[in-house]
């Protein structure tokens, strides 16, 4: 590049409206100029979950003004950005409706190229804006919708070594939490509850510890806490605690194993790395339990253990931005304005479906 190229990030997946402007200078390093997050937590709490047609109303009022307030504080007016990147998938259909077409317009109106891109890619890639690493290296992601373990490669090239094949890490997280009337999200209040907790008071099971295969399962971890719950109702504050505190370490444990596993398979694969990274994107990796476990393990196995700050592992804009300007430096092509949003998009498209394939196509 003979100039800094700036762009134009907006996200609405799911329940975050973010708009934000990202710099990617002559060198390869990126600057966030601003960052814009608008939460709709208090819209979905009272439901114990994601709403999908109050998440896209709240995304049509909000969207305009944030993308308004981003460029304001950068400085700078639609003329003088090089491009639009617009989150096309996967998520909510309302919300990546909302996100695209305004993206589209901007992009048509100012006569700049839009790039439309997978969400869970801005995940991949956020660490090289924030810590600089080359590829390859492993990235986990741990939210409400995925989990994943994938290989990143380059980009727009990645490989999936792992995914769950019921439900996400956050989903159990906040089904968890509900069941034992906790509030929305369940990842804070299932972490709080369990500061006070005693982790060995219920054996709650580690699925597909032991299996060769990298996949993640929850479900049966869930119906076991709701089982320990049931037997021992009514519910203390100390039962809840404990019961938290059991099912965070079962947790623990699980990616400890799982992890582990694929820190191994990458050390097989580039045995002359001096210390390759893991990195550890989704709201999931602001737990403490989980993200110290995750650093032992990666101590023990000789990693560099990366988890880009907080703001930047749940849904925002700056990783799209990013995503993008990765797009442009890569000479990657520029998405048509006829580009649809898709609800559901593997970033590993060989990969087989192991769940909810369909006319939609696979989500995992």
């Amino acid at each position: 590049m003979t100039r800094p190229l700036r762009i134009l990030g907006i996200e609405t997946s799911c329940d975050e409206t973010a708009a934000s402007v990202v710099v990617r200078h002559e060198n390869g390093q990126g600057e966030i100029v601003s960052d814009v997050v608008l939460s709709q937590l208090e819209e979905h709490s009272a439901f114990g979950g994601v709403v999908p047609e109050i998440a896209a109303r709240a995304h049509v009022e909000a969207l305009d003004g944030l993308i308004e307030e981003a460029l304001s504080r950068a400085g700078i007016g639609l003329k003088d950005i090089d491009a639009v990147a617009a989150t096309a998938g996967p998520g909510l259909i309302g919300g990546l409706l909302v996100g695209l077409m305004t993206g589209k317009a901007i992009a048509r109106a100012a006569a700049k190229p839009l790039y439309a891109i997978n969400h869970l890619e801005g995940h991949a890639l956020t660490a090289r804006l924030t810590d600089g690493i080359d590829f390859p290296y492993l990235m986990l992601l741990v939210s409400g919708g995925h989990t994943q373990l994938v290989l990143v490669k380059g980009v727009g090239d990645y490989e999936r070594w792992g995914t769950t094949i019921d439900d996400a890490l956050g989903e159990a997280f906040d089904k968890t939490a509900k069941l034992l009337g906790l509030p929305y999200p369940g990842g804070p209040a299932v972490e709080k509850a369990a500061a006070s907790g005693d982790p060995t008071r219920f054996d709650l099971p580690r699925p597909l510890v032991g299996e060769a295969r990298l996949d993640f399962s929850f479900s049966g971890l869930k119906t076991a806490v709701r089982q320990a719950a049931t037997a021992i109702q009514p519910l203390t504050e100390q039962d809840i605690a404990d019961i938290c505190a059991s099912f965070q370490r079962a947790i623990s444990r699980t990616l400890k194993e799982r992890i582990g596993r694929g820190l191994s398979r990458f050390r097989e694969r580039y045995p002359g790395m001096q210390q390759p990274a893991l990195v550890v994107a989704g709201g999931v990796a602001a737990n403490q339990v989980i993200r110290t476990t995750l650093q032992d393990l990666c101590a023990e196995h000789r990693f560099r253990f990366i988890a880009p700050p907080l703001q930047l592992c749940t849904d925002n804009a700056a990783m799209i931005a990013w995503a993008g300007l990765e797009r442009m430096a890569a000479g990657l092509a520029e998405d048509e304005l006829s580009v649809a949003p898709r609800s559901r998009w593997p970033l590993d498209q060989a990969a087989a479906a192991l769940i909810g394939s369909g006319k939609r196509g696979a989500k995992a």
